[in-house]
């Protein structure tokens, strides 16, 4: 017996039913995936979507590394400069000639030992008052794996330690009567002002900076001792800052310093 013919065979009576009703038309009863055959109704047949779904528009059966790949796709690169934006009306040629031309001379008197030196000296010390800042509150020190525990200063790098003073901020751990006239919301912009001081006191590499960014870094570093309220490093890195100006001011018009 032909079970999808256009009739049954051997039954001219039956009435001729549409591929589509015959195979995947809803019968009462069951559930939606489901569909019971019309001339056999103890016969359960897939569905239409049932069936897409499982063997795909293509009709071959679809690997579990197929569902991982479209499980697994990767998110457009696309971002909000590639949605509704505009571009601003260029300058006037004149503007662009006078940005251009080469920059303005910026007086460099200190020698590249020299900034070493002091960068490092201020680092150093903003470690330590970082450390004893911890240690006075009590603040937790969170234990890492691949890091040893901190038992003196230069167990971490100045960039960890304003990470950990960053964290316990955002976390509310550091109560606003610690610090300076109780600039909660002050401490993080101070603290980040200070990251540069790792990056130009340990890299070797980098180009020599002129006197008014190595004053402006040693001035950062004083003004996260002053959130503080360190006096002690305050006073430390405020001599240093004096020093560095003196040497400064002493080379100016000295032959061989860009003063």
């Amino acid at each position: 017996m032909a079970l999808y013919g256009s009739r049954l065979a051997g039954d001219p009576s039956m009435p001729v039913m549409p591929e589509t009703a015959r195979r995947y038309g809803p019968t009462p009863g069951v559930p939606s995936s489901l569909a019971q055959d019309p001339f056999f109704p103890g016969i359960v047949v897939r569905s239409r979507a049932l069936e897409e779904n499982i063997l795909g528009r293509s009709g071959s059966v679809p690997t579990m590394s197929g569902f991982d790949a479209r499980s697994s796709r990767k998110p457009s690169n696309r971002d909000e400069f590639d949605g509704p934006h505009q571009f601003l009306d260029p300058p006037p040629a004149g503007s662009v000639a006078a940005q251009e031309r080469d920059l303005p001379h910026v007086p460099t008197n200190l020698l590249v030992q020299e900034q070493d030196a002091f960068l490092s000296q201020v680092h150093d010390r903003l470690s330590q008052c970082a450390f004893d800042f911890v240690a006075k509150y009590q603040f937790p020190i969170p234990l890492e794996q691949d890091k040893r525990p901190v038992q003196v200063p230069s167990d971490r790098e100045w960039t960890e330690w304003v990470f950990l003073l960053k964290r316990l901020a955002t976390k509310r751990r550091i109560p606003a009567r610690v610090l300076y006239q109780g600039q909660i919301k002050q401490l993080i912009t101070v603290l980040e002002n200070s990251l540069e001081m790792r990056h130009a006191a340990k890299h070797q590499s980098r180009p020599l900076k002129d006197d008014r960014n190595v004053l402006q870094l040693i001035s950062a570093g004083l003004q996260v001792a002053k959130i503080l309220k360190d006096a002690a490093c305050m006073e430390y890195i405020n001599n240093l800052y004096l020093q560095t100006e003196r040497i400064i001011e002493a080379r100016k018009g000295t032959p061989g310093f860009l003063a």
